[in-house]
């Protein structure tokens, strides 16, 4: 029965109040539009600054309180396809007062920004859920058309799923879900004609339906 969870709950462990998160996002002027590297748009420096800035509030939110995921594995001898399915738990606005770009730098046509973000207390809690039970870390590479960046980044959050059911289960389930977060921030390059990611995510596999169910 597949199930898609909606809610994350959070325990309240201290954290230290002068914590503060931090990352970097490079974004290049020239952005391409199309499958042919020859078709790109160049930005504005306001303009890249801006998407810059969206993207490390994507990142901080998804690190404070990631989303929820069904994953179906999917197996080519049964003809089931694998599918992921992501539903984000909390998002953080490019307004919020703690969001705070530290550093912009042009370096030829690509712009560097580093962003802090200072999380209020309910934010601390939910962080530190990440880092405790029964959650697991595990690295994750993946691809996109160069259409949509943000695709590599839940393409690697399959293969960090996916890399820890390999190293706990036996046998290959059919359907998992539970909770998914950034750890970091991603990095992302070119790939072939396509987008690249890879990050490093935080897991908690909250039901496993194995294949015998059915």
């Amino acid at each position: 029965m597949r199930q898609v969870l909606l809610f994350l709950v959070c325990i309240a462990i201290p954290l230290s109040a002068q914590e503060v998160l931090r990352g970097e996002v490079k974004i290049e002027l020239e952005q391409i539009r199309g499958f042919l590297v020859e078709e790109t748009r160049a930005l504005s420096p306001a303009e890249a600054r801006m998407a810059a800035l969206e993207e490390a509030a994507r990142y901080f939110g998804a690190m404070i309180y990631g989303w929820s995921f069904y994953y179906e594995v999917g197996e080519r001898a049964r003809n089931i396809e694998e599918k992921l399915e992501l539903v984000p738990l909390g998002t953080i606005s490019t307004n919020d007062p703690r969001l705070e770009t530290t550093d912009v730098q042009f370096n030829g046509p690509i712009l560097y920004l580093w962003a802090d973000y200072r999380p209020e207390t309910t934010q601390y809690h939910r962080m530190a859920k990440w880092k405790a039970g029964s959650v697991r870390t595990a690295q994750g590479y993946g691809l996109s058309s160069l259409e949509n960046k943000y695709a590599a980044l839940e393409d690697a959050a399959r293969a960090a799923i996916r890399a820890i059911l390999q190293g706990s289960e036996r046998n290959r389930p059919k359907e998992v879900s539970g909770y998914i977060s950034l750890a970091a921030f991603p990095q992302y390059r070119l790939d072939r004609g396509q987008w690249a990611a890879s990050g490093r995510f935080r897991v908690e596999i909250i039901e496993i339906q194995p294949f015998a169910t059915y």
